[in-house]
């Protein structure tokens, strides 16, 4: 898919960001969401956050000009820099996620990154591995889009 570029978020991307999330699938993929994917609330604010450290990346994916979700990369307390994705459910299996991955990491030059993602996310594993990231660790944890203790894999790119 060659229409897949990033640019950076805008304030009315936020409310295609909050829509995606909605998602009860996608919830359950991510596992490691906020409780209530609803509060519109605690969303504005996780972004306002986000937005106000500079130390974050974040860029707004689109294919062929149209939102299809976001990506960024992240401080994690004690664990480096982390990468995160989040595309519309009703555009998965296109390759979407991947091809922007791809585009991040040739503008962010950070090295190592980190990733986490859930053993059973066969999908987003598959888009870490097709960039080059490899499992270094296991870890497992409550996941509020499960409403359970899941496990993860802890995978590094260099």
């Amino acid at each position: 898919m060659s229409g897949v570029r990033l640019r950076e978020c805008e304030q009315s991307d936020l409310e295609r960001f909050f829509a995606f999330q909605l998602d009860r699938e996608a919830n359950r993929m991510a596992a490691f969401t906020r409780e209530d994917p609803a509060d519109r609330a605690a969303f504005d604010a996780l972004w306002r956050r986000i937005t106000a450290d500079g130390s974050v990346v974040t860029r707004t994916v689109t294919v062929d000009g149209e939102v299809a979700g976001s990506i960024m990369t992240f401080l994690r307390d004690g664990g480096g820099t982390e990468v995160t994705y989040w595309i519309d459910p009703a555009r998965w299996g296109r390759g979407i996620a991947s091809q922007a991955l791809a585009a991040l990491l040739d503008e962010v030059e950070t090295r190592p990154l980190h990733a986490r993602v859930a053993k059973d996310n066969v999908r987003s594993l598959g888009v870490l591995r097709r960039n080059g990231f490899t499992v270094v660790g296991e870890d497992s944890g409550y996941a509020a889009g499960r409403g359970e203790v899941v496990e993860e894999y802890l995978m590094r790119l260099g």
